[in-house]
C-alpha cells in the first residue's frame, strides 16, 4: 500500500527523522472529507519538521 512520508531534511543520513507516516489506499482519496483532513494532517506534519529543521539550524552570525 503506498505511503506519505514527512521527513526532517538533514545533511546526515542518521540525523532525518520522520515525522509524519500514512499508508493510504487509492479508494480513501475518493472521500472529499477524507482528502480534506488528510492534507490538513500533511499541513501539519510540514509545519512541524520545519520547526526541528529550524531547531537544529546552527545560528547564523551577525555582521558587525
Amino acid at each position: 500500500m503506498p505511503q506519505i512520508l514527512v521527513v526532517t531534511n538533514s545533511s546526515e543520513e542518521d540525523a532525518r527523522q520522520v515525522v509524519y507516516r500514512e499508508r493510504i489506499a487509492l479508494s480513501d482519496l475518493e472521500s472529499d472529507h477524507f482528502s480534506g483532513q488528510l492534507v490538513e494532517r500533511v499541513g501539519w506534519a510540514v509545519l512541524d519538521a520545519d520547526q526541528l529543521e529550524r531547531k537544529d539550524d546552527p545560528p547564523t552570525s551577525r555582521p558587525s
